[in-house]
């Protein structure tokens, strides 16, 4: 492990036990991290349901796997070196397959796992039809993580999808659980009233996650209310690839109708701006560095 990495770890775990609330957009690739990390936010999320959508073209029901998320992570940490919390779904198996997972994940560059108590095949926390595993196997699997893990700043997000198969005080039951099992941080998944968010901070022992899907289940607070409250992190996770298909949509419907499409700048990023968000002047530069003389 570099000093780089155990530096970048160490801030990530500070920055989420200060609870104020970080904002964490998500990620569905390495140009979209990139955007994320110019436009000056502090953290980066690999989203599954965002891999799932854009690699695949599928929705996010458990159609990718280990091999794909680490890929993934590997190739957002070439290219950005903000702290990474990945979306590692159930861990992609048992306890044993998360000590894997957990190890693959921290060689790929991430700085934090996710990983939640449903049965397989998992789903969307903002979809219906979830169940979740007993509780005593995603108690295994927060055990195996911790075992697996090789830095203690790697941090373990242990969520639960309970709110929506057995309520709200069931959820809460579940992540205090996980919490005595060492977590370093709670996610509980698809909480459905502001009543209920503004409860979570004062009832469970550690710094939690509030993921606001836009459009999906839980109601949106601003994330200065959320700061407030207490969470350590506010994950956005597919703001990115909603607004990222919009603009696809807009610049192709504006082709389909008009035939041509001009380098308009409510439309597309100029062509140049596009060659500054992957870097290409340090390849310039490089080119000329290396370049035999006569």
């Amino acid at each position: 492990m570099t000093n780089t990495t155990a530096a970048r770890r160490a801030r990530l775990r500070q920055l989420v036990e200060a609870r104020q609330g970080l904002l964490m957009p998500g990620a569905f690739n390495a140009l979209s991290a990139r955007v994320i990390a110019d436009m000056g936010f502090e953290t980066v999320y690999l989203s599954g349901a965002g891999l799932t959508n854009m690699q695949l073209g599928m929705p996010d029901l458990a159609f990718i796997g280990l091999q794909d998320v680490a890929q993934a992570t590997s190739q957002i940490r070439g290219t950005v070196d903000l702290p990474m919390l990945v979306d590692g779904d159930t861990g992609f198996g048992n306890a044993v397959n998360v000590s894997h997972t957990v190890r693959t994940l921290e060689r790929a560059g991430a700085d934090a796992i996710q990983l939640e108590d449903q049965v397989f095949p998992k789903r969307c926390g903002h979809f219906n039809g979830k169940d979740v595993a007993p509780l005593g196997e995603m108690i295994g699997k927060i055990k195996a993580a911790l075992d697996a893990r090789t830095d203690p700043n790697f941090l373990i997000v242990a969520r639960t999808d309970a709110r929506s198969v057995h309520g709200f005080d069931a959820a809460v039951e579940r992540a205090a659980r996980m919490a005595e099992a060492g977590a370093d941080l709670l996610f509980v998944e698809a909480t459905e009233s502001v009543d209920e968010v503004r409860k979570l901070p004062a009832l469970l022992p550690l710094p939690q996650v509030m993921n606001i899907v836009i459009g999906g289940k839980t109601p949106q607070l601003p994330q200065s209310e959320l700061a407030e409250l207490g969470f350590g992190l506010v994950l956005y996770a597919n703001t990115a690839l909603q607004g990222a298909v919009l603009g696809m949509q807009r610049a192709l419907g504006e082709l389909q109708a008009k035939g041509i499409l001009r380098e308009d700048p409510s439309l597309v990023i100029p062509f140049m701006e596009r060659q500054r968000l992957v870097d290409k002047p340090r390849f310039d530069a490089m080119e000329k560095q290396y370049a035999q003389g006569d």
